[in-house]
């Protein structure tokens, strides 16, 4: 709307404060919106016993906390972002249909009063879907062959044809999906997006000021930059002891905005990198699901590979403190999004 009478740097100002200020100020009224229409956050126990005890506590925090998140970040990026850019259209797209599926979540899970919300099976088709129409979009509908390939970093890039939709798919519903089982400690989810998303944005720049995506206009480096300042304003209140939990809301369409960003910018093996701690995550349910099937149908009997999953609540078992996993975890964050990016600069120098 308003980008094209505003300078590039005072865009990216804008960009960087407005989430954040904005947050501040709504938060608190937003929170007893929430804790008024006792939207609170059922709290799932472990298969034998329950998780710690600080976690049963948290029982009747409110949820829905990512509406405002998203909330925000829409409202920035329609006022800041260049909406005609093919790019900003594809990440409107995913992040609008993943917070509405995690909106119907969030709300079958309170009205329930279960952790149970909406089956698996319809979460992954309606984000299948979302990243069909990105992927056929940018195959079909960019001009100048820019996409339908992988670029392998130091190695070269790889022509996919028609499979470079399905793989598209497969990155937006694999980022979506991960950021969700991310979301369960207090300020986990929104400090590590904040810290891949501020990297994304440092790539972005670095992308359109050498033309290495032909239409970007800043299209990425502004959504990011938003993005980095609505979840540091998040967590203003999601820090330990939480106010507000963002719930599928916020983090299914973090994950997918953040997988569409990495497909804009060509960038999807790098977001395996600069989204370690998403990926890690990920893993470990599917390491420990796998290995519980597996050793049933050797023994008899499940067993588990780590003492629970997703690998946060492995380390709680552990012993750690909830604030001690999420601030090494954002140390882990940190410094895998600071290899991913020497990484990119490295290898875009390279082959420039």
């Amino acid at each position: 709307m308003i980008q094209s009478i505003l300078t590039p740097k005072l865009l990216v100002a804008l960009s960087i404060t407005l989430p954040f200020l904005l947050s501040l100020l709504i938060g608190p009224r937003f929170i007893a919106i929430l804790t008024a229409m006792k939207a609170g956050q059922p709290i799932r126990k472990a298969h034998k016993g329950v998780l710690a005890p600080e976690h049963q506590a948290k029982a009747g925090t409110p949820t829905m906390g990512g509406f405002m998140l998203i909330g925000l970040t829409l409202f920035c990026t329609l006022l800041f972002a260049d909406l005609s850019s093919p790019l900003t259209q594809c990440c409107l797209l995913v992040t609008c249909v993943t917070a509405f599926l995690g909106f119907i979540d969030d709300y079958a899970k309170i009205t329930r009063h279960s952790t149970d919300g909406v089956s698996g099976l319809f979460k992954i088709v309606l984000q299948a879907v979302a990243a069909l129409g990105v992927g056929c979009y940018l195959y079909y509908g960019v001009e100048g062959g820019t996409y339908g390939s992988l670029n392998i970093p130091y190695i070269g890039s790889f022509e996919l044809g028609p499979w470079y939709i399905p793989f598209v798919m497969l990155v937006i519903v694999g980022s979506s999906n991960a950021v969700n089982l991310t979301d369960g400690l207090d300020g986990l989810a929104s400090g590590c997006m904040a810290i891949a998303a501020l990297t994304f944005a440092l790539m972005s720049f670095v992308c359109d000021g050498l033309g290495l995506i032909p239409g970007a206009n800043f299209s990425t480096l502004v959504f990011m930059l938003i993005i980095t300042s609505a979840c540091l304003g998040f967590l203003f209140f999601n820090a330990n002891p939480a106010k507000v939990f963002m719930g599928d809301t916020g983090s299914l369409a973090l994950g997918g905005a953040l997988g569409t960003v990495a497909v804009c910018l060509k960038q999807e093996i790098m977001l395996v990198f600069i989204g370690g701690i998403f990926v890690a995550e990920a893993l470990s349910v599917m390491i420990q699901v796998g290995w519980f099937k597996l050793t049933r149908k050797l023994y008899g009997e499940g067993r588990r590979f780590f003492r629970m999953a997703p690998i946060h609540h492995h380390f709680e078992k552990r012993g750690w403190k909830e604030t001690q996993v999420c601030v090494r975890f954002w140390i882990a964050a940190f410094f895998l999004a600071f290899f991913g990016l020497c990484m990119f600069l490295d290898n875009t120098w390279y082959t420039n």
